[in-house]
């Protein structure tokens, strides 16, 4: 047998070489190898970042186009009814901000339609709050769950590919379903269990990156795992606005098969070492229940665990309700089909600064051997942008907005998850504590739309929404000061 290799730093077990130099394989049983460079390297981050691509263009197609629309037309059928089936949402909304400018006078049916208008905008906004917060909520029990069992998983498939293949099959079944939902609250129980089951596969994805990825190249995978995430979000949200001028609610089909495909490709193209010789100690429910508060207990851990749910909770505010912003808040208001066209295109705005920051962030963080001040700096920057809507509520302000966010989005996404890898308490556990720190995400998640759907219920306008997700993003900048690890 070789001689270890000592160029880079190994996390985990102790672990010898195979005959490939560039893979390492632990003493430990049933554990996963690791690639140090070379093919193998290079084969999981494609596949990883583009597993993570087919993921959230769900996330970025369906939660930002598909849904908002589905909502809005379960509304416009339960408050336009009768001789106000057909009434134009823009023409009605110009009107209100006419009136409310001094330049026009309402008539009593003109007054009877805004106070119908009133009412409607107020419940789509708490409807779609409700399904996204619901949904995200299932996540939030799920997930840190499915993290604990896959650490102790035997199969010839590894530990995590058993979980990805189960989840993404029940996942694509009910997002074929959600298509088919008659109202909202059905809405609300398929898409619960659509998102719950395709993040119990997704979770387990993110594992592999702490199982088969050495400390010293986390950074730069990381870096391409969130470049596919943020791709895969703008994607999703471009095709599904293409696709739903043609395809309607149908474009649901596309989106389950995509992400079914691509699991598949992951699971048998990066293949996983068998994990059926895994030694694990005998399973305890209260050992099982403590365990999710093992990693919170850690310093570092918990500031930054607590530093994300700030930061998504102000970026889910923010984002949550952009399609009915497009048709409420800016000036001059948008149509429904031109809010439809227009979302897409505000994710791609930022493209170009996120990609760029995505891939120097996560390199530089690896080379400087610094972390927190990268998601300092980025989680500043972020806070700073919704300012920006509030001085300029039009759609060019939300375009810069989206700009600076996605330049924040970008340095934060890799240094933040690689930050989270290396203040893990248990590498072994990796699984549960990355679960657990997913459970910090998805609550940010679920927050974000129920915060920002009561705050328009209460205010009656959108504007308070970019106030509160400055406020909780800069206190995300705040909270990641105390951690110890630079």
């Amino acid at each position: 047998m070789t001689t270890p290799s000592t160029d880079l730093p190994l996390s985990g077990a102790s672990a010898v070489t195979t005959v490939d130099p560039d893979v390492l394989e632990p003493f430990e049983p049933g554990t996963s190898e690791q690639y140090l460079r070379g093919r193998a390297l290079r084969r999981y981050g494609v596949w990883y970042a583009l597993t993570f691509v087919a993921f959230t263009a769900i996330w970025g197609g369906v939660a930002a186009v598909l849904l908002p629309n589905q909502v809005q037309l379960l509304a416009m059928a339960q408050f336009f009814t009768g001789r106000d089936a057909g009434v134009d949402l823009q023409q009605l909304t110009a009107l209100r901000d006419a009136i409310a400018a001094g330049a026009a006078t309402a008539t009593a049916d003109q007054s009877r339609l805004l106070g119908i208008l009133a009412t409607f905008d107020a419940s789509r906004a708490q409807s779609l709050a409700l399904v996204t917060s619901i949904g995200v909520a299932a996540t939030m029990i799920v997930q840190p769950l499915i993290g604990v069992f896959s650490d102790r998983t035997r199969s010839r498939l590894g530990r995590r590919a058993p979980w990805m293949l189960v989840g993404v099959a029940i996942g694509a079944a009910f997002l074929v379903g959600v298509r088919f939902a008659p109202t909202v609250a059905v809405l609300v129980v398929l898409w619960a269990i659509a998102q719950a089951a395709l993040n119990a596969a997704q979770a387990p994805l993110g594992a592999t990156l702490a199982d088969r990825i050495p400390e010293a190249r986390r950074g730069t995978i990381s870096g391409i795992g969130g470049l596919g995430s943020f791709v895969g979000g703008i994607l999703g949200s471009v095709a599904a606005g293409v696709a739903f001028a043609t395809l309607g609610l149908n474009s649901y089909f596309v989106f389950a098969a995509l992400v079914v495909v691509i699991v598949l490709i992951f699971v048998f193209r990066v293949r996983d070492r068998s994990s059926v010789s895994l030694q694990v100690p005998p399973f305890s429910w209260k050992a099982f229940a403590l365990g999710f508060t093992y990693a919170l207990r850690s310093r570092d851990y918990r500031w930054v665990w607590i530093a994300r749910i700030l930061l998504t909770f102000g970026y889910g505010v923010s984002g949550a309700l952009s399609f009915y912003m497009l048709q409420s808040y800016v000036k001059p208001a948008l149509s429904q089909a031109e809010a439809t066209t227009l979302v897409p295109l505000l994710a791609l705005a930022g493209l170009p600064t996120t990609v760029l920051a995505i891939v120097v962030a996560g390199a530089l963080s690896d080379r400087w051997r610094r972390r927190k001040s990268f998601v300092f700096v980025s989680s500043l920057l972020m806070a700073a942008s919704m300012a920006i809507p509030l001085i300029s509520p039009t759609v060019p302000g939300l375009f810069i907005q989206a700009v600076v966010a996605g330049l924040a989005f970008g340095i934060y996404t890799p240094v933040d998850q690689a930050l989270l890898i290396d203040v893990l308490p248990d590498a072994k556990a990796a699984g549960r504590d990355l679960g657990v720190a997913g459970l910090a995400t998805n609550l940010g998640q679920a927050l974000g739309p129920a915060l920002a759907g009561f705050v328009v219920a209460l205010s009656g306008g959108y504007a308070v929404v970019w106030v509160a997700a400055l406020v909780l993003v800069a206190l995300a900048a705040v909270t990641i000061l105390p951690v110890r690890v630079r």
